[in-house]
């Protein structure tokens, strides 16, 4: 027996062996085809009509209500819960009660997946129920779920903590099946999206991950290694640059729903692997972007609201037309009542100093302003607002202001504090673009971990001639936070990144071999909970004694047990 298991994972693995003993396959390969969920049938049965008559659904049991030869299990399938009378001469027409009092009574549990066939019919208190004529499992659950209580109306014993709930989302989606909501709304969101876009006739493609040279952002990369090819490879950290040799291909309009990879911190607003959808449009420029993306988070919020108002926390968010726009330099100024507009390097990094921003010596004059921005002006922006003409150091992908001297057509749109989406008139000269590549080699140089990389082959691409070209970046975590009123990334993604589970420190059996435990003994007496030989140092030999011997007979083990004077042989030894 393996004593790593619990009571209750003893108890289901024995009722598992008993099923199969009675020649039930608590498993079945057939297909189980439903013909009606919950909510159908509470949404649509009428008492009058007697509908329903003939269905078939199949769910996860989640609460049972045993009282003799008639008996009420919670059935929860996809859709919600319904409730499931279960009356033994229903499910058991012949004189063969197996089905019900042993198989149902005694060996199903809360957790296992069930099929039932039967008929609608409401209670003598009012609640639409199916009465149960065949019963067939599909899965035996061998570990037990956590029990959530619910008691007018309060909920206790609650699946809440969020370390657990992130990292087992499995549990988390079966015991607070409210939460899928959040992820319902995540497609909606991405389906308005690909709607929106796809009227447009943009085509939507897909770009390589793995990239020789990574560029589009300024981000640190994941890195492998290609043993065919003996070449090393960077998990993408966007993928704007394939996407651009498409618009130099031809394409007029062109979009992908990207995951990407940062190799950088990880907080409620970062998962160090995200989506974003980038989209790229010849003959465009950045002004004419703000207003696509006006008019799609506007739909967006739309489709899953029904409104363009929406609750993110204490605030409600209007995502009317049109947004608020301020250019970065305004935006600063208007927060800090600091005018940077002609301030050089060593101005800036004195300015960031004095307003309390955290600076080194590998920022340029681009990062100092950024970081300027982000501390005194990002999180102050509640409602949707692009910022406007960023210097022209903290773009180097983006096309010179055309009448602006030192800054580029780019536009951030910040919400709720916090940025969603990054667009540029693209920067479609070589020559220039070449120079601002260099120059972030140089920033890379001092330190920069974030500079971007040289690419030569996309270099050669736009040598060919790209059109004006307007691109868009917009993140869909973010966006989906927004929309969903989460407080952290982490509750938009199915399976957020997660640091290493901590485990429970355990010695090996040499040690306990070691003063003299036998073999057979090690596993109960880490049972016991005495994982590591220092643990037993404190411990008294009557204590140890009565806690393993009990255990042999708990479960069944059959070992003779050790004299008293045995195991004060064995703490003797440490």
């Amino acid at each position: 027996m393996n004593l790593e298991l619990s009571e209750q994972e003893i108890v289901r693995r024995k009722s598992l062996e008993e099923i199969i003993n009675l020649g039930i396959n608590p498993y079945p390969a057939v297909a189980y085809a439903t013909n009606s969920s919950s909510e159908e049938i509470l949404k649509n049965y009428d008492n009058e009509k007697d509908n329903f008559q003939d269905v078939c659904v199949a769910g996860r049991i989640m609460s049972r209500r045993i009282m003799g030869n008639a008996s009420f299990i919670e059935l929860q399938d996809n859709k919600g819960k319904i409730q499931i009378y279960i009356k033994r001469d229903n499910i058991c027409p012949s004189e063969d009660k197996t089905l019900y009092n042993k198989v149902f009574k005694r060996y199903l549990d809360i957790g296992d997946i069930i099929g039932i066939k039967g008929n609608v019919f409401t209670t003598k208190v009012g609640e639409i129920s199916v009465n149960a004529q065949e019963l067939t499992i599909l899965s035996k659950s061998i570990r037990p779920l956590p029990v959530v209580k619910e008691k007018d109306g309060k909920i206790y014993d609650a699946f809440s903590d969020p370390e657990q709930r992130y990292r087992q989302r499995h549990i988390d989606l079966i015991v607070n099946p409210d939460k899928k909501e959040a992820f319902l709304k995540r497609t909606k969101l991405t389906n308005s999206m690909r709607e929106f876009l796809n009227s447009k006739e943009y085509l939507e493609v897909e770009t390589p991950i793995l990239q020789p040279i990574y560029g589009g952002a300024a981000a640190r990369p994941f890195k492998t290694f290609h043993n065919t090819l003996n070449q090393t490879l960077y998990l993408r950290i966007a993928n704007e640059l394939y996407l651009k040799k498409l618009i130099v291909g031809g394409f007029d309009g062109v979009y992908e729903f990207a995951k990407d990879f940062r190799n950088e911190g990880m907080d409620r607003f970062h998962n160090p692997e995200f989506t974003q959808m980038e989209l790229y449009v010849a003959y465009k420029d950045y002004n004419w972007m703000m207003n696509l993306v006006e008019e799609m988070v506007e739909k967006i919020a739309l489709d899953i609201h029904g409104t363009t108002e929406v609750t993110v926390g204490e605030n409600i968010i209007n995502f009317q037309r049109p947004w608020k726009r301020y250019t970065m330099f305004e935006a600063i100024e208007e927060y800090t009542g600091i005018d940077i507009s002609n301030m050089d390097e060593n101005e800036l990094r004195e300015t960031a100093k004095k307003l309390d921003v955290e600076v080194d010596q590998t920022m340029g004059k681009g990062k100092l302003i950024d970081e300027i921005f982000g501390e005194n002006c990002e999180g102050k922006l509640i409602q949707p607002t692009f910022i406007t003409d960023y210097p022209i150091e903290m773009s180097p992908l983006a096309k010179k202001h055309r009448t602006k001297e030192g800054l580029v057509e780019r536009f951030e749109a910040i919400c709720n504090g916090k940025e969603i989406c990054n667009a540029y008139s693209e920067l479609n000269d070589p020559i220039d673009q070449r120079r601002r590549f260099e120059e972030q080699l140089e920033l890379g140089k001092r330190g920069d971990d974030e500079a971007m990389m040289l690419d030569e082959d996309f270099l050669r691409a736009i040598e060919y001639g790209m059109p004006p070209t307007s691109g868009l970046g917009i993140g869909i975590d973010r966006l989906a936070m927004i929309m969903t009123n989460s407080h952290s990334i982490q509750d938009v993604l199915f399976f957020p990144q997660m640091r290493p589970e901590k485990q429970e420190q355990r010695d090996t059996k040499d040690k306990y071999l070691k003063i003299g435990i036998p073999e057979e003994w090690i596993q109960i007496i880490q049972k016991a909970g005495y994982l590591t030989i220092e643990s037993l140092k404190d411990v008294k030999q009557g204590k140890l004694h009565n806690e393993i011997c009990g255990l042999n007979k708990k479960y069944q083990l059959g070992l003779l047990n050790p004299d008293i004077n045995e195991v004060k042989t064995w703490l003797e030894k440490l």
